[in-house]
């Protein structure tokens, strides 16, 4: 039976949180909507439906989100070719890798997206498979896209790892079953992380990386 680890990629191995809040600001701004940039920031890791839901409500006019939703994809996708990787990430997966894990991203994003997230990592000789929020019903923070994820390689929840930046990762890997491993790279505080459910709270990929050996991704000794 493999064991999983399973990565967010937003935030948690590519740099891009305060690009999607930027782009996310000025989608709502063209709508006419005033959201501050601390909220966006707070809901990124949703999915799209699931964020303009969270940030304008339910009374909004529904007409408007796939609008706004156009609007920041366009925005976001001007970044595609310049996205930077967190520190280590590429390396991280493949440590893991070598350590016999089996490792799957697990993203609401795709296509074009996703292929730009993929070139920044760089590794994609050890992704073994990509479980999107448009393979399920319900994307994080329900458990839908980590299982899916822990299904696309035959691996059991209780030997499995997810790794995320939001809070929202945290919730949907304790509903789904695994341990949590927050990384502090895409804003969210600690204790917010810990909060949600995370067991163990690194910087970012490379202070992860640097720790392995203590942490709930340590090689099978």
């Amino acid at each position: 039976m493999e064991r999983a680890a399973v990565f967010d990629v937003d935030g948690t191995l590519v740099d891009t949180n305060h690009l999607h809040v930027t782009a996310w600001w000025e989608a709502f701004r063209q709508a006419g909507h005033d959201v501050s940039m601390h909220a966006v920031h707070r809901a990124v890791g949703l999915g799209s439906d699931d964020l303009i839901a969270h940030l304008l409500g339910d009374g909004r006019d529904t007409g408007e989100d796939d609008t706004i939703s156009a609007a920041h994809k366009a925005l976001y996708g001007t970044y595609f070719e310049r996205l930077p990787p967190l520190p280590a990430a590429g390396d991280l997966l493949r440590r893991l890798d070598r350590d016999g894990w089996a490792v799957v991203l697990a993203t609401s994003a795709g296509g074009p997206e996703l292929g730009a997230l993929r070139r920044a990592i760089d590794a994609d000789d050890v992704i073994r498979a990509t479980a999107s929020s448009d393979d399920v019903n319900a994307g994080k923070p329900a458990p839908e896209p980590v299982e899916h994820a822990l299904e696309l390689v035959g691996a059991l929840a209780e030997h499995s790892v997810f790794v995320g930046d939001t809070v929202w990762d945290m919730r949907a890997g304790a509903r789904a079953g695994v341990r949590c491993v927050g990384l502090l790279c895409g804003g969210i505080p600690r204790a917010d992380l810990e909060e949600a459910g995370a067991s163990a709270v690194y910087r970012d990929p490379a202070h992860l990386l640097a720790s392995l050996s203590g942490s709930p991704l340590a090689p099978r000794g």
